[in-house]
C-alpha cells in the first residue's frame, strides 16, 4: 500500500512475526535505472514517469522491502569515518615513523588493515563522488571541483531505500545538497577549523569557540544515539582534518610544537630521470608553502586585503627564534624548518582525528553496538609528507595514490588480518551494499570487498588498476596524467605533454628511476601499454572529459551552495 507520504508499507512475516518495513518511494525511484527507469516525477500522484511500467516499479519496491524485512535483524550498522588527506604512512598500523595513532590502530588489531587500497583520481571532490557512486570520474561526471549531480544513483540512496537510517556529517565538498540521507549537517566547501559553520537543508549554525573535529564527532555520536531502534544505520562521518592549512587546536598543537619529525628518504629528490611534470609542479615544501601554512604572524596594521596578501606570500627567508636566539633562515636551513612546521601542524590535526576515532569506538562499546557494527577508517586519498620534497597529492606516485583502509567487522573479519589484495575507492559503495545484503547495481564499476575481507579472494580478482587525474591547468601546476599500476610496476602517461614514466616498484619502491625509453625495457613497456589500453577501455574512458575543465561548483558560502 501507499500512504499519504508516498511510503510503501508492506506487512511481512519474519520468524513468525508480522514486521512492518517502511521504504520511501521517492528514495527508490531514482534507483529504478537498474530496471530501465531513472527519472523521478514528484508532481504525479504515484510518481510514475510517462510510459513507465507501474507493476515493474511495484515489484522492485516489494522485493527490496521484503529483503529488508527478512534480514533487518542481522544486517550490520555501518560507520564510515573518512578524513581528508591523511596519508597511510602517518598511521601506526602502516608503519609510520612520524607519529602514533593508537585508536585508528585499534581497528587493525580488532579487524583488518588493507595494504593496497588506491584512489582512482587523487583529489578531494572526485574521490568523494567515486565513493558515493562506485564509478570512475569520467562516468559520474566529477573530474575536478565541479558540482556533483545529487539526482544520480548513490550508495546512500540505495541503503536508505533498503531500510537503513542514513546520515552525512562533516565535510561533503560536492556542492549539491546531500541526497539519500535522513539527516545531514555539513561544512560549506572546505569549511574552517575554528568556529566552523555547519548547514542543513533549512538552517545553519556557527559553533563559536569550537574545533571542527570535535563538533563533527559530537554530531556523529548524536546521530547514532538517536537512531531508530531495530533499524540499521549508515553514518558517513567526514572530517576536515588534516587538510591544508593544518590548523590544530591548542592542546594538540602544543603536543607537537617541540617534536622533531624525521625527514623522508626522498625529501631532497632532484627529479633526475623524471619527466617535465615533476619539475614543473608547485607543491614543494621548499618553495610553495605560504606564510599562512607556516603560521607566521602578520603585522598588526594591515587592512583585510593586505592581510590576506601578506599571508599568501611564499617566503624565501624567515626570521624566527631558534634555541632562544633570533635568527633569519634561508637556503637549506629554511627548507628544513619549513618541513618541521608543516609536519608538526599536520600531525597535530591527525591526532585530533585519532582521538575522535577513539571516542566513536568507546561509544559503540558502551552502547552495546560493537558486535553488529562495521567501522571503517580511511581518507579520501593519500598525501605527500615531504616525500619527493612535496606536500599535497594529485600525482600517481605511491604516497598520493595509496589510501589507508582499516575495518572492524567482528562477525566477518578475523582480528589482526592483513589483506594485500588490490582494492580501489570504486569498491567502497559495492562493499557497503553487499555487507547490507542489498543488490549491487550493474552501473557500479567497482567490486564488493566482502569476500576479500572474509579471507576468500576471488580467483579473478584484479591485479592492476587504472588512474586518471584531470585538473590541468589547476592548483599546484600538476600536469594531467593517467596510468596503470600492477603489483610490480607502474606506467604513467602525461597526455598533454606526451611524456611517460615507468617504475619498477619492487626494486625502486620510491619511484626515483624512470625506466621509460631505456634499453631492455621494450617488452615491459609494451605489455604495460597494452594493459593500460585494456583497462581504459574496460572502465569506458574514451577521453570524454579529458580536455574539459568543468567550473568550480563546490566552494563558497552557504547561500551559494544550499538547495543545489
Amino acid at each position: 500500500m501507499l500512504n499519504q507520504s508516498n511510503r510503501f508499507i508492506p506487512a511481512l512475516l519474519v520468524g513468525g512475526h508480522a514486521v512492518q518495513s517502511t521504504v520511501t518511494v521517492a528514495a527508490l525511484l531514482p534507483i529504478l535505472g537498474i530496471l530501465g527507469t531513472t527519472e523521478y516525477y514528484p508532481n504525479r500522484e504515484l510518481n510514475h514517469p510517462p510510459n513507465s511500467n507501474p507493476m515493474r516499479e511495484f515489484l522492485l519496491i516489494f522485493i527490496l522491502a521484503a529483503a529488508v524485512g527478512s534480514s533487518a535483524a542481522n544486517r550490520p550498522n555501518i560507520v564510515y569515518i573518512m578524513s581528508d588527506d591523511h596519508a597511510a604512512h602517518a598511521i601506526g598500523a602502516y608503519g609510520s615513523h612520524v607519529n602514533h595513532t593508537p585508536n585508528i590502530d585499534r581497528l587493525a588489531r580488532e579487524g583488518a588493515v588493507l595494504t593496497n587500497v588506491f584512489v582512482t583520481n587523487s583529489i578531494c571532490t572526485p574521490s568523494r563522488a567515486t565513493i558515493l557512486t562506485g564509478q570512475y570520474s569520467h562516468i559520474n561526471g566529477v573530474t575536478v571541483f565541479n558540482r556533483f549531480d545529487s539526482s544520480r544513483m548513490t550508495v546512500a540512496r540505495l541503503l536508505q531505500a533498503g531500510g537503513y537510517y542514513t546520515a552525512m556529517i562533516g565535510k561533503w565538498h560536492l556542492g549539491s545538497d546531500p541526497a539519500g540521507f535522513d539527516r545531514w549537517e555539513i561544512l560549506p566547501g572546505q569549511g574552517v577549523y575554528m568556529d566552523p559553520v555547519f548547514y542543513t537543508a533549512t538552517g545553519e549554525k556557527t559553533y563559536t569557540g569550537r574545533y571542527v573535529t570535535d563538533v563533527i564527532t559530537e554530531l556523529g555520536l548524536d546521530f547514532i544515539r538517536n537512531s531508530p531502534k531495530g533499524r540499521p544505520f549508515f553514518l558517513m562521518l567526514h572530517h576536515k582534518a588534516p587538510h591544508r592549512p593544518w590548523e590544530p587546536d591548542a592542546a594538540h598543537g602544543a603536543r607537537f610544537a617541540g617534536e622533531w619529525i624525521p625527514e623522508p628518504e626522498t625529501f631532497w629528490d632532484t627529479y633526475n630521470t623524471r619527466t617535465d611534470a615533476l619539475h614543473e609542479n608547485q607543491q614543494r615544501v621548499a618553495k610553495d608553502l605560504t606564510r599562512r601554512d607556516l603560521k607566521l604572524v602578520p603585522p598588526g596594521d594591515l587592512d583585510v586585503a593586505a592581510h590576506a596578501e601578506w599571508l599568501a606570500v611564499k617566503p624565501d627567508s624567515v626570521t624566527t627564534e631558534v634555541d632562544g636566539k633570533t635568527v633569519t633562515l634561508t637556503g637549506e636551513a629554511l627548507v628544513r624548518w619549513k618541513y618541521q612546521r608543516y609536519m608538526q601542524d599536520y600531525l597535530a590535526t591527525v591526532q585530533s582525528v585519532d582521538d575522535s576515532v577513539g571516542k566513536v569506538l568507546d561509544f559503540l562499546d558502551r552502547s552495546g553496538l560493537t558486535k553488529n557494527t562495521i567501522v571503517i577508517y580511511t581518507s579520501d586519498q593519500g598525501f605527500f609528507l615531504g616525500d619527493h620534497g612535496l606536500f599535497d597529492k594529485r600525482f600517481m606516485y605511491e604516497e598520493s595514490l595509496r589510501m589507508p583502509f582499516l575495518i572492524r567487522w567482528p562477525e566477518s573479519i578475523k582480528a589482526g588480518s592483513r589483506i594485500d589484495a588490490m582494492a580501489l575507492n570504486v569498491d567502497f559503495a559495492p562493499t557497503f551494499l553487499d555487507a547490507a545484503q542489498l543488490p549491487v547495481p550493474a552501473e557500479m564499476q567497482g567490486r564488493s570487498l566482502v569476500p576479500v575481507l572474509r579471507g576468500r579472494v576471488p580467483a579473478d580478482w584484479r591485479t592492476s588498476m587504472y588512474y586518471r587525474y584531470y585538473h590541468d591547468p589547476g592548483d599546484h601546476n600538476t600536469r594531467a596524467h593517467y596510468g596503470v599500476r600492477t603489483r610490480t610496476h607502474k606506467l604513467i602517461y602525461f597526455w598533454k605533454k606526451d611524456q611517460w614514466e615507468l617504475f619498477d616498484l619492487v626494486n625502486d619502491p620510491y619511484e626515483l628511476n624512470n625506466l621509460y625509453g631505456q634499453r631492455g625495457q621494450e617488452k615491459l613497456t609494451a605489455d604495460l601499454k597494452a594493459e593500460l589500453a585494456r583497462l581504459k577501455k574496460a572502465v569506458k574512458d574514451d577521453d570524454q572529459l579529458a580536455n574539459e575543465q568543468l567550473p568550480n561548483g563546490v566552494d563558497g558560502p552557504v547561500a551559494k551552495l544550499r538547495g543545489k
